[in-house]
C-alpha cells in the first residue's frame, strides 16, 4: 500500500490552515461533537462513534496534548479517565454549529435536518449564523476583506502584499 505523505500546516500563516492542521481528519471533528453532547468516557466515545480503539486513543491523546480536552481520573483500579472539553476546546463549538448548518443545507436533500437544535435561553429552535461582532450582520462571501495583521511573519510580508487579496 502506497501512503500519501501530509503536508503539514501547524507553522503556516493562516489560521484555517494550522486548525485543519489540527482537527482536519475525519474523526477529530466527531470526537468533539460527543464530547458536546456530553459524552466524557471513551469507553462511550467508541460505541456511539462505532471508532477503533487505536484510532479513538490517537484522537483523545491529540486533544489533549493540544489543550482541547483534560484528563480527569474518575475511577483507580484501573485508572479511567474521563476527557472534560477546555475552554480551547469549548471554543470551537461554533465552528461545528457552522459545518452542521452547511451540512443541513446542502447534504440533506429534502429529507430536513436530522438533529435539530434549541437555543436554551430563548427556547427557540435555532441554527449556526456568523455575524459581525461590530454590527451584528451576517459574513457571508464577498462581505469581509482580508488585510495581513501583526502575526503575520515578517519575512513572509512583503511578498504578501504583492497580493491582491491584500490591497
Amino acid at each position: 500500500m502506497r501512503c500519501v505523505k501530509r503536508t503539514p500546516f501547524a507553522k503556516w500563516p493562516c489560521p484555517i490552515a494550522r486548525t485543519v492542521d489540527l482537527l482536519g481528519d475525519w474523526w477529530t471533528p466527531l470526537v468533539l461533537r460527543e464530547a458536546y453532547y456530553g459524552v466524557r468516557r471513551f469507553d462511550e466515545m467508541q460505541r456511539t462513534l462505532q471508532i477503533g480503539r487505536s484510532v479513538l486513543t490517537e484522537r483523545l491523546n491529540r486533544l489533549v496534548q493540544e489543550g482541547l480536552f483534560e484528563r480527569v481520573l474518575y475511577q483507580t483500579r484501573p485508572d479511567r479517565y474521563e476527557y472534560v472539553l477546555t475552554d480551547k476546546g469549548r471554543d470551537f463549538y461554533p465552528v461545528v454549529l457552522a459545518m452542521a448548518a452547511w451540512g443541513d443545507r446542502w447534504l440533506n436533500g429534502n429529507q430536513g435536518r436530522p438533529i435539530l437544535l434549541h437555543h436554551t435561553d430563548c427556547g427557540q429552535e435555532t441554527e449556526a449564523k456568523v455575524v459581525c461582532v461590530a454590527c451584528g450582520e451576517a459574513l457571508v462571501h464577498g462581505s469581509v476583506r482580508a488585510s495581513i495583521g501583526p502575526g503575520y511573519p515578517a519575512r513572509l510580508r512583503r511578498q504578501a502584499e504583492k497580493l491582491d487579496r491584500f490591497s
